[in-house]
């Protein structure tokens, strides 16, 4: 039974009569449609031509591999074309075997899935008992991932900040921004609010390095419960147009779709090219070709061997561009 009826005289007066909560996060720009569908095309026709080469490799054993997934390639693309490799490897050297194998080929499987833009860490499973496995431990939270970002906007007053809000979908189905205590409530189309919570830290502005002293782990910084609509998070008080280059590292907690990428417009700090959520389309005298989002690093525990992991991709060229050397 919902919870959200239980009291009508709570609810606003724009809501009462649906019951529904209602979004904070502003509805998509109406530019984002011709964009994204370019965009789109683009990456279906660079995915069906798309080879995965043994670079692109971060960490294989009998189990599962590791791939860094490069930016505007589909996940089934990467999926699809292990076969492939695999197959091209046996030829000039031993491959990897895979478990729980009787069809003589690997049962491949996605453990995560990134969007089509971001780039970076994507765990590829060998067999059905260590998808599970493996699967189960991100639903549950047992795996930490890191994320980097470019983003534009105010440069933040803050090192650190800890958002938590509520995440669904609208009447219209696009991923929204929700208060936190709205998490349970029912949605239109039978879906309901869930929470999600992110961490972050600054790395640079304007391509220079910030100090952060102790870990995020040992200080989370400002924490930031979303009860009303954006937030604002820049030095000039979002009131100004000064727009900046900020490098962020993002920690999310929970698992939402897009959620990196709505709390940071949510904040004030739209990635770079994430039209979608009100990034800038061009900066600097160059059109984006996609969101500037990469997954930086998964830690887990082996779904087989019990062993502590962590596999790191690479940073692409843009954000090594933001972070100078100390």
């Amino acid at each position: 039974m919902s919870t959200f009826t239980n009291n009508p005289s709570e609810l606003s007066p724009s809501i009462s009569l649906q019951n529904y909560p209602k979004p904070l996060s502003p509805p998509l720009p109406a530019i984002s449609k011709e964009i994204e569908l370019a965009r789109a095309m683009s990456a279906s026709s660079r995915s069906s031509l798309f080879s995965l080469s043994a670079s692109e490799v971060l960490f294989e054993d009998q189990w599962l591999m590791a791939v860094n997934k490069p930016q505007g390639i589909y996940c089934e693309a990467v999926l699809t074309s292990v076969p492939a490799l695999l197959l091209s490897r046996s030829k000039t050297a031993p491959v990897v075997p895979a478990i729980d194998n009787t069809k003589g080929s690997p049962e491949l499987h996605l453990a995560n899935r990134l969007d089509r833009d971001t780039s970076g860490v994507m765990i590829i499973t060998k067999s059905h008992k260590v998808a599970a496995k493996l699967v189960k431990a991100f639903t549950d939270h047992k795996v930490r991932k890191t994320y980097i970002a470019s983003c534009v906007g105010p440069s933040p007053y803050w090192k650190r900040i800890t958002v938590k809000s509520g995440h669904g979908r609208s009447k219209f189905g696009a991923w929204r921004v929700y208060a936190a205590s709205d998490a349970g409530r029912f949605l239109p189309g039978g879906s309901s609010v869930r929470d999600m919570e992110t961490s972050f830290e600054v790395l640079s502005v304007n391509g220079k390095r910030r100090s952060l002293g102790e870990s995020l782990e040992e200080e989370c910084g400002e924490t930031i419960v979303v009860k009303e609509k954006s937030v604002k998070c820049g030095n000039n008080g979002g009131g100004g147009e000064m727009q900046d280059e900020v490098l962020i590292r993002a920690f999310p907690r929970s698992g939402r779709t897009h959620q990196i990428r709505l709390h940071c417009q949510f904040i004030g700090l739209s990635i770079k090219g994430d039209v979608k959520y009100e990034g800038v389309h061009e900066w600097d005298g160059e059109v984006c070709s996609g969101h500037e989002l990469h997954a930086e690093s998964l830690s887990f525990e082996h779904p087989m061997t019990g062993l502590p992991m962590k596999v790191h991709a690479p940073l692409p060229s843009w954000a090594t561009h933001l972070l100078p050397e100390s």
